[in-house]
């Protein structure tokens, strides 16, 4: 395991993703998009055109295909049987179909253990997600869950999509992010919900530099009175 983790956890468009890439760039650490795992499993159960509520054939894709996920400099590539994919995991379809891997026990289970075996590659890791300071990293040295408003996340998440391309109205992805939210924290199997000694942060009306800058310091406070 990395010498060094720090979680942050959050709901979507909470700046989550966004934070923690830039304090892994900023502790020159490996930056974990857990949430690329989940996209990649689902990209390939799309393509297999697979019953996504049926948890046996989404098992079967995790083995009948080859994942790979690397840290490079503040991102992390994907690919799919050395097809890089780190870009197609971002469709809004795969997106809205997400939800039905994230959401099997058994898949979970196995993707818990491909991002400790991540962790497990490098020094230093910042990793993102919903159950990283809960259910993945425990023992992490710092841990953090974001919020922020859900009209704010959604014009984030807006603003996200239209720098690529794509054209959904604010009012569309709030109402996507809520039915996320109440699947995400309903679920039995690492739920969204804060870790006991986790910081949380609002970042509704936060710059996300402030935000990093905050996080560095609990973490420089933390790292030294570990030491």
């Amino acid at each position: 395991m990395a010498e060094l983790v720090i979680t942050i956890d959050g709901p979507a468009g909470s700046g989550k993703s966004t934070a923690a890439r830039l304090l892994a760039k900023k502790l020159d650490a490996a930056f974990l998009d857990t949430g690329s795992m989940y996209r990649a499993v689902t990209l390939a159960a799309m393509k297999a055109k697979i019953d996504l509520n049926n948890e046996k054939q989404l098992l079967a894709v995790l083995d009948k295909n080859d994942f790979k996920f690397e840290a490079k400099q503040d991102k992390m590539l994907v690919s799919i049987n050395n097809e890089d994919s780190t870009e197609q995991i971002r469709s809004p379809e795969v997106t809205a179909n997400a939800k039905y891997v994230a959401s099997s026990p058994k898949v979970r289970q196995r993707l818990v253990q491909m991002q400790r075996d991540f962790a497990a590659r490098y020094d230093k890791v910042v990793t993102e997600g919903r159950d990283q300071g809960t259910v993945v990293f425990p023992d992490a040295i710092a841990k953090f869950f974001l919020i922020a408003d859900l009209a704010e996340r959604a014009q984030r998440r807006q603003a996200e999509q239209s720098a690529k391309g794509i054209n959904e109205s604010v009012e569309s992805i709030q109402n996507a992010l809520d039915r996320r939210d109440k699947s995400d924290r309903g679920r039995t199997v690492g739920p969204l919900k804060p870790a006991q000694d986790a910081v949380i942060i609002n970042t509704t009306d936060l710059p996300i530099d402030q935000v990093v800058e905050r996080l560095f310091e609990i973490v420089k406070t933390k790292c030294s009175n570990k030491n």
